[in-house]
């Protein structure tokens, strides 16, 4: 299998191409550089080189400019240039197979999964929550699981937030103390995020991972973008989401070991924004997801400015780098340029830290692994153009290839059916309706009314409620006239006899 091409090294004069192996490309690995010395070329060149290979790739699109994958580019006098100095074999200028996603559902497929699929500790990032209204949620979601309710959207949390509040004394006895101020607190961060749009991304269909891992009609892998423009502009999110569906390959993929090629490509661009303010069990789950799922088939590639932006025992695993420019302006850079220069392989022909400052545009510092999984001395390099364009595509072009996607029949209707505020809501309905109907009457009390004739005689005997009856008016003359012990053994007497007693 032909390895990926990154570039050509320059490093002496008789250095050679720089190659990518297929299969260490689960080996995960860093592009790192300051902005505008071309990091996102770089990743177009390697998603270019994945696809062609048969291996889906999925990447968000920051900038906007990534789509350019799904287009042709344009050969002209300069390019070309690089591409003899290189020695890029059959260049052609070709759009790889494209499939747009997006959280809000504007320049791509919408992207969905279920309050349940998020959980409590990613969805509580997502909704900046403390400790104590963190564990209010794990309430709220164990409480669900026990009473069956299914937690499908962000309606179906409010709902089970609002049953909480009302069974708060019973709930706190039985899962822990729930403060009313807690509930409200999770409460008005649910709205700040219905008001950002983040409702779209709870919900059906959810999204299934098999239609991340594409293959197109020709054998190539898929490149799956998420438009994040707008996205990014909530970091808390666009870091969460990535970060769960991270999580959802290692857990739902089988294992597979190591492969001629790996089964999906994962590019977590601005990787900086999935550690700032994380908590330690984060940290520690972003580890362990990046250990074990190289045993899956997928290669994760960090994408950030500073290499320091990833925390040690993370950047440890990542076999592969691509170092761009960095300037050493501040004491932050120059600690930067130091740390980038210790994580590579030493060349004796190349002072890193020297290097790393006096680097161009579309020039990076370049180690990959090679035989038995060593890595290379690190080389500077001429990095390989893409063949796709490098540069945005507009709407009519987005919106043809939409047309064509394989999966926007499945995923850009919304699907609303019954979950846990729809059942929270038809309890309250019946208990309602049975507030207000009348108690039911029994058999014995059906048997015992009489009717027709029987009626007639109880109704004259002992009144309605309209007209006094012959006893009412007999026992109100007899009290008026009898004010003896005789007068009322008379009047037990009548009585007695009306209802079958003894007389006296």
């Amino acid at each position: 299998m032909d390895p990926i091409l990154v570039g050509k090294a320059v490093t002496t004069a008789d250095s050679g191409q720089v190659f990518l192996q297929p299969h260490y490309g689960n080996r995960h690995g860093l592009v790192a550089g300051a902005t505008g010395t071309g990091k996102t070329v770089t990743l177009m060149t390697l998603a270019e080189g994945f696809s062609r290979l048969g291996v889906p790739v999925f990447l968000a699109d920051v900038k906007g400019d990534v789509a350019g994958l799904a287009v042709a580019g344009t050969l002209n006098d300069k390019l070309q240039a690089r591409i003899d100095e290189i020695g890029v074999d059959g260049y052609a200028p070709q759009g790889s197979p494209v499939i747009f996603w997006d959280l809000f559902g504007k320049l791509g497929h919408p992207v969905r999964t279920t309050v349940s699929e998020m959980g409590p500790t990613l969805l509580s990032r997502v909704l900046e929550l403390n400790d104590t209204q963190s564990g209010v949620l794990d309430i709220v979601f164990k409480l669900a699981d026990d009473r069956g309710l299914l937690l499908l959207d962000l309606e179906d949390l409010r709902a089970l937030l609002g049953l909480v509040a009302a069974e708060r004394k019973d709930i706190s006895t039985s899962y822990g103390l729930v403060s009313t101020q807690s509930v409200g607190a999770i409460q008005r961060a649910l709205l700040r995020l219905e008001q950002e749009g983040g409702e779209m991304f709870f919900g059906e269909p959810a999204l299934e991972l098999v239609d991340l891992m594409r293959t197109h009609i020709d054998g190539r892998g898929m490149v799956n973008i998420l438009a994040a423009d707008q996205l990014i502009m909530k970091p808390r999110l666009y870091s969460s989401f990535l970060l769960w569906l991270l999580s959802e390959l290692f857990e739902n993929l089988p294992e597979v070991g190591d492969l001629d090629k790996p089964k999906l490509v994962f590019v977590f661009d601005e990787a900086h924004l999935l550690f700032d303010d994380a908590p330690p069990a984060l940290q520690q789950r972003v580890e362990q997801v990046v250990r074990l799922i190289r045993s899956k088939g997928v290669g994760v590639y960090f994408c950030s400015q500073f290499p320091d932006d990833v925390p040690d025992n993370i950047l440890g695993q990542l076999g592969n780098r691509v170092q761009h420019a960095l300037r050493a302006f501040t004491p932050r850079d120059q600690k930067a340029v130091r740390t980038a220069a210790e994580t590579f392989v030493p060349n004796p022909n190349l002072d890193v830290a020297e290097a790393i400052s006096k680097l161009g545009t579309g020039e990076a510092l370049v180690s990959t692994l090679q035989d038995k999984g060593v890595p290379m001395p690190v080389e500077r390099t001429l990095i390989a153009p893409p063949r796709c364009r490098m540069g945005a595509i507009t709407d009519a072009e987005r919106a043809q290839l939409r047309a064509g996607s394989p999966v926007g029949h499945k995923y850009d209707t919304r699907v609303d059916r019954d979950s846990a505020a729809e059942m929270l809501a038809k309890k309250v309905e019946t208990a309602a309706a049975q507030a207000e109907a009348p108690p039911a009457r029994t058999r014995a009390q059906d048997e015992a009314e009489p009717t027709g004739f029987g009626q007639s005689v109880k109704d004259a005997v002992f009144g309605t409620k309209r007209r006094q009856g012959m006893l009412e008016t007999m026992a109100k003359q007899t009290s008026r006239t009898v004010g003896n012990q005789i007068g009322r053994q008379i009047l037990r007497g009548l009585l007695g006899g009306i209802f079958g007693g003894k007389q006296r």
